[in-house]
């Protein structure tokens, strides 16, 4: 079976427990205004033009079947670019890069074991990530399988915006979610993301319910999720059962890939401080949930 691969991480140490992989898929139901891998939220494959990296060779004109690269400032014509792949691949600066390759479970399978030794000494693993990896829950399931029955501890990154048979299909090879909750206020949700927040609070229910672990994750980002804080750790602490909580801070590192992709850039403009940081964290305890520092 295949999925649909934007990048594959080695040597991971914020997607989990221990050293670990990480494999990002494509394809996102949300619209996150902060999201730091818009390479992922398009399901199909999509081309980055890294125009400081060009030397105006023309490979790239010259490899395009639809006449999409020119050797000028305007770069890619999208509206001909069907990210074939084909000016990535003969690019010799890099400049230009491909996001969204088929990969089967076979053939991942070996690269994602060739740091076995190290997810075992530091308690790490694997983990499957986007995007949202649970659109393509079947290639998880598959992947997730081979991966236990290697004996690789694994994990699954999610924000949980799918339909629950999605989470039914993984659970039996999944050793913790690592879930995101953006806001407990719908309507801030809607305002965030694009989308309600109603079946990722549900799913989230259930997958406690069913005795899944779940380290929840939660992006704090000024103006957007900063005041859902307190409703977010008096929701968790209703529900009990939280394994522990993450607070993530806000970052804009990802606007170049937008201009890279032809993109809209919607990241907002304030970070957060370390202090803000701190206090979200504390209330955080002060609910009775376990805390893992940034």
């Amino acid at each position: 079976m295949t999925g649909r691969v934007f990048s594959v991480k080695r040597f991971a140490v914020h997607d989990g427990d221990g050293v670990r992989t990480t494999v990002f898929l494509k394809g996102c139901p949300l619209r996150c205004k902060w999201c730091h891998n818009p390479e992922g939220l398009e399901g199909t494959p999509q081309l980055a033009l890294y125009a400081q990296k060009c030397i105006s060779c023309g490979l790239c004109a010259a490899a395009c079947p639809n006449g999409a690269q020119s050797i000028s400032p305007r770069g890619v014509d999208r509206e001909r670019c069907e990210a074939c792949g084909k000016c990535a691949a003969v690019c010799p600066e890099k400049a230009l890069e491909l996001f969204g390759e088929e990969m089967d479970t076979d053939a991942l399978l070996p690269k994602l074991l060739e740091d076995r030794d190290f997810y075992e000494e530091s308690g790490g693993g694997v983990t499957l990530s986007g995007g949202e990896c649970l659109l393509q829950a079947d290639f998880c399931a598959e992947l997730l399988k081979k991966l236990k029955a290697s004996g690789v501890r694994t994990a699954v990154d999610t924000c949980g915006c799918v339909p629950w048979r999605s989470f039914e299909k993984v659970l039996p090879y999944t050793d913790v979610f690592l879930y995101d909750v953006k806001a407990i206020d719908e309507q801030t949700h809607i305002r965030c993301t694009g989308r309600s927040n109603k079946l990722i609070l549900e799913n989230l229910q259930k997958l406690r319910t069913c005795g899944a672990q779940v380290e929840v994750r939660i992006p704090y980002v000024p103006d957007f999720t900063d005041r859902e804080i307190p409703a977010i750790g008096a929701f968790l602490q209703k529900l009990g059962g939280i394994r522990a909580v993450r607070v993530l801070p806000y970052h804009n590192y990802a606007g170049s890939k937008y201009e890279a992709l032809g993109m809209e850039n919607t990241l907002p403009d304030r970070l957060p401080t370390s202090e803000e940081i701190a206090a979200a964290e504390q209330m955080m305890r002060d609910h009775g949930l376990t805390v893992i520092p940034s």
